[in-house]
């Protein structure tokens, strides 16, 4: 599915956001997804801003990556991949070296309005 604001495929955390207000989740996977969820408010920042413009209202573009040192991070995607896999939604793992034009970065990922090439 496109992520409306992006025009790119939609995220992990989007994808199970509508799964869990869809209430499609059994218990034991509302728990899973619960559990994955909190740990991930608890150990990411959320991006400061996904615009590439700084003007207020600027449309949120920007796709965020995991670097390949957050092992633990990219661990506990996979718990979101497996709930959605569980409920026949397409999970494809994306890999760059060139994530585009970065408006975000931390310690464990990087947010980039991809370019032309990127694979997104």
């Amino acid at each position: 599915m496109l992520d409306p604001d992006s025009g790119r495929r939609q995220g992990l955390f989007q994808a199970a956001a509508m799964l869990a207000s869809a209430h499609a989740f059994s218990a034991h996977e509302r728990t899973e997804y619960e559990e994955v969820r909190r740990w991930f408010a608890e150990n990411l920042e959320k991006p400061e801003r996904l615009a590439v413009s700084s003007r207020p209202h600027a449309k949120a573009q920007a796709i965020g990556w995991f670097k390949d040192t957050s092992a633990t991070h990219i661990a506990n995607m996979r718990r979101f991949q497996h709930l959605l896999e569980a409920h026949d939604i397409a999970v494809s793992v994306l890999r760059t070296n060139r994530p585009g034009y970065v408006v975000y970065e931390d310690e464990f990922q990087v947010a980039a309005h991809p370019f032309a090439n990127t694979p997104s």
